[in-house]
């Protein structure tokens, strides 16, 4: 493998609209316009520009060009790297010392216990400087190609996963593999909850829970590597990999980051936070200049990143995608400057397979190139002996190049990969390999998991008159082909692309195979065999009148329905990843109105990837009830009817808005090729993606975000806010700063710094269940800035969950931190505390607000 990485031939690299040596001071900028971004990581070259309302300024530099380069950046075509000779000093490592309880050192192996109102910040600094020491050790003798080695991957389908580093001297190699649900390509392996669904949950314990058992089975099969959480935003509706993410607020995206990489990581293997940044839509995803401004950017975007660093991820995937006309895998401001500068992460910078854009890449953050080759099997990489021939001849320095190699294999020994891990015990491109295919079951009783997140992250939408939970129905009809099995099991469609039955995963390589798959039919008919119901079916989607005459006369009508989107390389029914618009599939929306024109008591049942429009149908008469089942893995069947019978009480609550109309929501999917080199895709909206923009614009949506209904009712009271003391006293001038309106500072790690994220406010109420039956409600927090910040109306900052018996009232508590309280400053390039009152309310939405109260000055 060696001498195949080192005999590819030299790529020349191609400018793009060059760049320029830049002092490293501030930029001024016109209002209004674009300003090119000051690099404040390890050089001092501008290769990126970012949108922005004022000036922006950075940090010092320690890299130096020595070539000479000429031109202005444009903001016209690519920027790239300039070919040039570029030194190196890394950062920093992290030196604040450990403070428990609140800020312990810790072990990715033993993280802190999921909490409801989490109020410690984990300290992982000490594990990457003993990490960082073995790593320094490991390659001390390692020649230049051996080191390049470690950066580059085999190519694709050269090895037993979808990704692999080659071993080198005492290295193994790695393993890199699929997906956020499941070990992709395996057998034996569970297929779990989309993350939209677990988002769905508002649960951490759950969202910690499912992290851990992927991260067992990804261990168990020899994975080094999991090529997930997934974290982009949900920017656009129709996005065809939002199913793979948390929903569309950052807040909600980056704690189920966190806890899913907490998990993960618990369970021994390294978790990967992507795509950074950026990606939102499938259409032109390779093509497509993302152009955000910064504030946006830190507020909204990268905070789930930021989040991901502070759970102390191994490493992060850039994306197809440009931001701000330079590709995110050669983006200096958001590998360097942002994520290893900004934040302190310590881990590696992979990109997706086939992203890297050039071998100067590096330069710009990247740390290793997959698969390795620059397409699919074209036999040649921007890395390997490219790489190789840049460090000889002093464009790219030898400082870099260690770098790059200790990064990775830091990561490696990070998470003790190097005691005794599994080898890997499946061959992804070939199930028929009975030498490599040790076929290990890995699945262990997750299961259980499965079923309780699809309920718990099931959603409530409408119930009429108790229309549920289900009491023994005499007999009850299930019409649509989501209802049933697929027609030839669970796995027909090629990387799940396509559905014919029970919709429990999206489409591409975010998906796995199912070792079975519940459908409604068997939850529901197991049920109704206990109740001593009748149940009858019909799977046929276009035949309305027959659908119309079988649900004449039931007890209960149960329509199914779903909406299926994916990756880009997969087009379904003439949606190319992204859905091409938000009504449901299979006739959905008629078969649902010919069962309701003959029942008055259908209940209708959605399986879908992300929002809806369901105006032809949510307000007729005859549907008493509106079960939001989301994307539910292998057991949907079962969650389904969990929830349709009682046996679990409806707690999720919807993680994106479902509007009226699709033009309501802020942004909308690109999908015309304008000609040109690259398709620039403008974030208008700033701020105001999802139910910001609905407050910001006064629009009415069908169901807004953190909506959802419960068998049951509750009420809040006792409201209170307690300010508290800070643990670091090492800070506390910065905290004063602060206080007085001063935006934190430009330094390592200055966006996750201890003052800034430890409990500085804490809330508590009380909530009281006044229904019949035992419940769990979802208490959320939203700030409320003063006008001077020019913020939406309400931003999440915190939520919780607690069960409650009937008639019984429980304390609750959310802890805010001074980053909750912050906005970004792009004119100091640091989070600030806005002048003026900052207030809060607490409800069951984002627009069921119960308790106001105000953040103590």
């Amino acid at each position: 493998m060696l001498s195949k990485l080192l005999s590819l031939s030299i790529i020349p690299f191609v400018l793009g609209a060059p760049a320029t040596l830049a002092p490293s001071a501030a930029t001024p900028s016109t209002p209004g316009g674009n300003v090119s971004a000051t690099v404040a990581g390890p050089y001092s070259l501008v290769t990126t520009s970012f949108n922005s309302s004022s000036t922006s300024a950075a940090s010092s530099a320690t890299f130096s060009a020595s070539a000479n380069t000429s031109g202005a950046s444009t903001t016209t075509g690519v920027i790239t790297v300039p070919l040039s000779s570029y030194s190196f000093t890394p950062y920093p490592t992290p030196t604040l010392n450990p403070r428990p309880p609140v800020y312990p050192a810790t072990d990715p192996l033993n993280p802190p216990s999921v909490s409801s109102d989490p109020q410690v910040v984990p300290d992982f600094a000490p594990a990457w400087a003993a990490a960082y020491q073995k790593a320094e050790n490991l390659i001390s003798d390692y020649t230049i190609e051996q080191k390049v080695n470690i950066t580059t991957g085999v190519g694709w389908a050269n090895g037993l996963c979808v990704g692999n580093i080659p071993p080198n001297k005492n290295f193994p190699g790695l393993c890199l593999e699929d997906s956020p649900l499941a070990v992709r390509f395996a057998d034996y392996a569970t297929a779990f909850p989309a993350g939209i669904q677990v988002a769905s949950t508002w649960n951490r314990a759950l969202m910690r829970a499912r992290g851990l058992a992927l991260g067992q089975e990804f261990k168990g099969k020899g994975v080094n590597i999991a090529l997930g959480p997934m974290m982009n935003m949900g920017r656009v509706a129709q996005g065809g990999r939002n199913w793979e993410g948390f929903g569309a607020d950052p807040f909600l995206t980056g704690e189920s980051a966190y806890e899913t990489i907490l998990g993960l990581q618990n369970g021994g293997v390294q978790a990967t936070a992507k795509h950074f940044i950026n990606n939102e839509q499938e259409h032109f995803r390779t093509s497509e200049s993302s152009n955000v401004d910064d504030r946006t950017q830190h507020e909204i975007y990268a905070h789930p990143f930021l989040r991901s660093v502070m759970a102390g991820v191994s490493s992060v995937m850039c994306s197809y995608n440009l931001i701000n006309e330079t590709y995110a895998c050669n983006n200096d401001k958001m590998l360097n400057d942002i994520l290893k500068r900004e934040y302190g992460f310590q881990g590696f910078v992979q990109s997706d397979w086939s992203a890297t854009m050039s071998t100067l890449s590096a330069v710009a953050g990247l740390d290793m190139t997959m698969p390795g080759d620059i397409t699919f099997d074209s036999g040649d990489s921007y890395f390997g002996g490219n790489l190789t021939d840049y460090v000889n001849d002093g464009y790219i320095s030898m400082a870099r190049l260690d770098d790059m190699a200790t990064r990775i294999i830091a990561a490696w020994y990070f998470l003790h990969q190097d005691e005794a891990y599994p080898a890997t015990n499946f061959n992804a491109f070939n199930p028929n390999d009975e030498v490599n295919n040790k076929h290990v079951n890995v699945q262990a009783d997750h299961y259980k998991l499965v079923r309780e997140i699809d309920a718990a992250g099931t959603v409530l939408l409408k119930n009429v008159n108790g229309a549920l939970p289900l009491n023994k129905p005499r007999n009850l009809v299930l019409i649509g082909s989501d209802a049933g099995p697929g027609k030839f099991g669970p796995n027909e469609f090629s990387d799940q692309g396509g559905s014919d039955g029970i919709l429990a995963m999206g489409w591409g390589s975010g998906t796995g195979y199912f070792p079975y798959l519940i459908s409604p039919l068997e939850g529901i008919q197991e049920r109704a065999r206990q109740d001593g119901s009748s149940v009858f079916w019909d799977f046929d989607d276009w035949n309305t009148v027959l659908a119309g005459n079988m649900a004449y006369g039931e007890a209960v009508a149960l329509v199914f329905t779903n909406s299926d989107s994916g990756e880009d390389y997969i087009t379904v029914d003439g949606n190319q990843g992204d859905r091409n618009n938000l009504t449901a599939w299979h006739n959905g929306d008629d078969l649902i109105l010919a069962v309701a024109a003959q029942n008055n008591n259908t209940i209708v049942v959605v399986n879908s990837v992300g929002p809806l429009i369901i105006e032809p149908w949510i307000e007729h008469p005859n549907i008493t009830a509106v079960v939001w089942a989301g994307i539910q893995g292998q057991e949907a069947g079962n969650g389904i009817a969990d929830i349709l019978y009682g046996a679990y009480n409806p707690s999720g609550k919807l993680p994106y808005t479902i509007a009226k109309d699709v033009a309501d929501y802020p942004a909308q999917l690109v999908t015309n090729d304008p000609g040109s080199e690259i398709v620039n895709i403008d974030y208008t909206e700033g701020l105001f993606i999802d139910y910001r923009h609905f407050d910001q614009a006064n629009i009415t949506p069908r169901f807004e975000f953190g909506f959802g209904l419960s068998y049951t009712m509750f009420t809040y009271s006792n409201l209170g806010v307690t300010p508290i003391q800070s643990s670091d006293t090492d800070q506390e001038s910065l905290i004063s700063a602060w206080e007085n309106g001063e935006a934190s500072p430009i330094a390592e790690g200055s966006s996750t710094a201890l003052w800034l994220h430890e409990p500085a406010f804490q809330v508590t109420f009380e909530v009281t269940n006044t229904g019949p039956v035992s419940g769990t409600e979802i208490p959320q927090l939203y700030i409320h800035f003063p006008s001077s910040a020019s913020e939406p109306p309400s931003v999440l900052r915190g939520f919780t969950n607690v069960e409650i018996s009937p008639n019984d009232t429980k304390q609750v508590s959310i802890t805010l931190s001074r980053y909750d309280l912050s906005i970004w400053d792009v004119v100091a390039q640091g989070w600030r505390k806005p002048a003026g009152q900052i207030s809060f309310s607490i409800g069951a939405s984002s627009r069921d607000f119960k308790l106001q109260g105000n953040i103590p000055a």
